[in-house]
Formats: C-alpha cells, sequence, structure tokens
C-alpha cells in the first residue's frame, strides 16, 4: 500500500499485538503483510477479539485511528471461514455502509487488500456436498450513486460476498431486485455520526430492516450523538463498547497540534499562502464552508503559484476522484474542500488542516482535524477565525474542552504569526508562476434566473 493510501496502515511497530497473534486467518494476514501492515492499532486490538466472535461491536474513534480494518477484518473472516454465517454463495453475506462515494472506494480498496488471499468453495450443481477442490476468489464491490447501475448490477449478478456501498444506491438496488439484503448476516455502519449529518439515517434504517434479524452489527463513528445512540438501542443486541481514545483526548487529538487565531478577511487569503509556507508543511487540506468557496481559494491559490486541487459537491464524481488520486499521488499538495467532499482523503501524511473560516460545530471540527495527526503521525491544525465568529469558535472551545477561547487577532505580517508559523519577515504571498487547478469541473453551478412575469 503506497504512502497515500489509508487509514489501514498499521506499520510495524513492535510495541503493538500482532494481527497474527489477535486470531486473524492466515491468509490475511499475508496478505496484508504484503502491504507491510503487521501490527494492530488500538482500535483494531481492542475490536477483533470481540468481533470475530460475532459480537455486537459500537467503536467510538476519530478518524485516522484506524477503524477500516477494525471492523473490515472481522467481516472477511467470519465471511471466509465461521460456522455460525452461511457459506458465501454470491449472495450478500457482509454489507458496509458509508456516507460518501470516496470513503466506499476507499473502504473497498482495502478489504479486497485483505482478501486478496481469500478463496472460498463454489457449490458443484446437483452436488450433496460442496467441493473442496473448485474454488473462486471472495468478492468484495462497491456500490455508490452518481454513476451508471450497469456495472453495478452486473457485479452483483455475477455474484458478490462483501458489499461496501452509500445509502441511497444500495436501497434503490434493493428496490429494484439487483440486491439481496435478506442474505446479509453482518452489518457495518461506518462514519454513522456523518450519515446522520447528511439525512441517510432514515434510510439506514430502512436497509438494516431488511437483513437477516440473526446478524452482527457493527457501528463506528467519531461521536456519538442522540439519534446515534437510539439507533444502537433498536438494531444492536448487547454490544460491546469500544473507544480507542480516552474521553480527555478523543476530540482534542494529542498527535495534533493545534493553532487559532482571528483573521480579518481581507487579509485571510494572505494569512493562508503564508502559512502554506511553514517549514516542514507537507500536504495539506483547506476546508471551505461553501462550494463556491473551495472553487474560489483554489483559484486564488493557483494564481498565486500553489499545486492545488480542489474536491466539492458540484463537481462531476470522476473529477472529484480525480482530483483524489492526484493528491494520492502528490501532484498537488494542497487540497481545498467542503466537507462532505473531503471525507473521501484518508491519506496517512497530511501534516496541515487549515479551516479557512470556523467550523460549524464542535463535530465538524472533530472531523475535519482529523485528517491530519493519523496513524501514529503528528500534525497541524490551523483555524481562522473571523472577527464576527469569536462566539461560534467559543462554544466550539467550550464544548471540546480545548481552552481556546477568544483566539487572539493576528495579521499575516504580525511579528505573531510570523514566529508561530516560523517564518521569515519577508515572507510574500507568491511562491510561484501561476498554474492551473488541478480538477476540472470547477466552476459552481449558476442558479438560472426565473422569467419575468
Amino acid at each position: 500500500m503506497s504512502s497515500g493510501s489509508s487509514e489501514a496502515s498499521s506499520g510495524t511497530n513492535t510495541s503493538r499485538p500482532t494481527f497474527s497473534s489477535l486470531g486473524v486467518a492466515a491468509e490475511i494476514t499475508e496478505a496484508l503483510a504484503t502491504a507491510n501492515i503487521t501490527h494492530a492499532f488500538a482500535i483494531q486490538e481492542y475490536t477483533l477479539p470481540i468481533a470475530l466472535k460475532g459480537s455486537d461491536v459500537i467503536g467510538q474513534a476519530r478518524t485516522g485511528m484506524g477503524k477500516t480494518l477494525g471492523f473490515g477484518i472481522p467481516v472477511l473472516d467470519r465471511v471466509f471461514d465461521d460456522a455460525t454465517v452461511t457459506a458465501p454463495d454470491g449472495t450478500p453475506r457482509a454489507l458496509i455502509v458509508v456516507p460518501t462515494r470516496e470513503l466506499c472506494l476507499q473502504v473497498t480498496d482495502d478489504l479486497t487488500l485483505a482478501a486478496r488471499n481469500l478463496r472460498v468453495p463454489v457449490e458443484t450443481e446437483g452436488a450433496s456436498q460442496r467441493k473442496k477442490s473448485k474454488t473462486r476468489a471472495l468478492q468484495v464491490h462497491a456500490v455508490y450513486g452518481g454513476v451508471s447501475f450497469d456495472k453495478q448490477t452486473t457485479a452483483l449478478a455475477r455474484g458478490v460476498d462483501v458489499v461496501v456501498g452509500t445509502p441511497g444506491r444500495l436501497l434503490d438496488l434493493a428496490q429494484q431486485g439487483y440486491l439481496q439484503l435478506n442474505t446479509v448476516e453482518i452489518v457495518v455502519l461506518d462514519e454513522a455520526d456523518e450519515m446522520l449529518d447528511q439525512g441517510f439515517l432514515d434510510d439506514v434504517r430502512s436497509i438494516i430492516t431488511q437483513t437477516s434479524p440473526q446478524r452482527q452489527t457493527m457501528l463506528f463513528s467519531a461521536t456519538m450523538p442522540g439519534p446515534i445512540a437510539a439507533l444502537t438501542r433498536t438494531f444492536m443486541r448487547h454490544p460491546v463498547l469500544i473507544q480507542a481514545d480516552n474521553a480527555a483526548t478523543e476530540a482534542t487529538h494529542e498527535s495534533t497540534k493545534q493553532v487559532v487565531f482571528q483573521s480579518h478577511k481581507l487579509d485571510r487569503l494572505s494569512a493562508l499562502a503564508r502559512i502554506l509556507q511553514s517549514p516542514g508543511r507537507g500536504r495539506c487540506i483547506v476546508f471551505a464552508r461553501t462550494k463556491r468557496q473551495a472553487a474560489g481559494v483554489a483559484e486564488e491559490l493557483a494564481k498565486l503559484g500553489f499545486r492545488v486541487g480542489a474536491v466539492h459537491g458540484d463537481m462531476r464524481q470522476n473529477d472529484r476522484e480525480e482530483s483524489l488520486d492526484e493528491f494520492r499521488r502528490n501532484e498537488v499538495d494542497v487540497m481545498v474542500a467542503t466537507d462532505v467532499a473531503a471525507r473521501g482523503i484518508d491519506i496517512e501524511d497530511v501534516t496541515h488542516v487549515i479551516n479557512y473560516q470556523v467550523p460549524d460545530d464542535e463535530r465538524t471540527y472533530v472531523h475535519r482535524i482529523g485528517r491530519t495527526g493519523r496513524a501514529g503521525n503528528t500534525g497541524t491544525a490551523v483555524s481562522l477565525i473571523g472577527w464576527d465568529e469569536v462566539a461560534r469558535w467559543n462554544a466550539i472551545s467550550d464544548a471540546l474542552g480545548l481552552g481556546l477561547q477568544d483566539p487572539p487577532q493576528w495579521f499575516s505580517s504580525s511579528a505573531e504569526f510570523l514566529a508561530e508559523f516560523d517564518l521569515p519577515e519577508d515572507v510574500g504571498d507568491r511562491v510561484g508562476a501561476p498554474r492551473g487547478v488541478k480538477g476540472a469541473a470547477l466552476k459552481v453551478k449558476k442558479s438560472r434566473k426565473r422569467p419575468r412575469p
């Protein structure tokens, strides 16, 4: 797995237990070892022994803690070889529900890697027993909206054992008869709080009710708002709660340095351009509140010579995926994103996250800064607060116990600003000749004017 891969990589820290020692099938551990993934993160260490037994699990951990393999390994292991799970026959045995297309693809990639050595017996027509000599690869497939049904329905018809999908497309496929949900015996809800924020909870309920009543259910979420807690009470049986971070550090991210200051809107682009010149700055994600702002900030940074891309909701799906791929390949090292689009940016070595203005609430803040300081790395999260946004920031700081209320007012030429980011006094905004923004279709759709009566 490349350095631009997802949170899955567990590295080779010998202070952590190996996947083999946790009872994971040799075929899976060997596949992961080819990508130098051999030792478990905390969320994986705590989750695997419970999930491998078929128990329901609630995993509360921020992004970047390794939860994809925390649920992905038990899913694959149990579908592959667990006497309490019906033998694979090409109808879905496991279903992983995720909030966005980008996360759907990332989870599918991670599970496909882990499953590369898994082969399951093929039923022979007319035979009373499965013939062990004939096998096929265990199939993991992604289904998500914004693309044609054809490839997805063809794959389902050929046979899929583990389905990773977004709520809307899963329901569409089930309602049209392409996807069997009653054969699903393991359900995972990933980024549950994000699905709540996007209004998917009713779809999620509908999906779960169509799966096997005897299913194993695993739910993973960075935060646990009331409606998600209610979901666990409705659909889970005596779940075990696993918190990879303790309550004091879950939101504040010990591995992430947080810098917060008030920035005037007329100086904000200069402040951003200069922060991006901080020594040691690697890949960086800049969060914008709106699609129009994401496109605009990306264009302005490109004019100043930065290698910048953008992902936002008005881009075509192919263009969003292309832009994210360029970021993973380090062809661009600054990505300007809206919150929803950024869900697909699961990259370990993001050194900086910059909030171009205050997030809407504390949960959004937790999700944003979770893009850095991942997988044991350190990171820096910078928040530029408008002078009219201090009250909202104070509420976020209070809710998370950050102790960062009433941040100082800095300009891009302030001595305090330059010292904080280790910048020389003569630093400017421009770093090179103007460039184009990587990723096509960055212009935001304009609303049509209504004809006059």
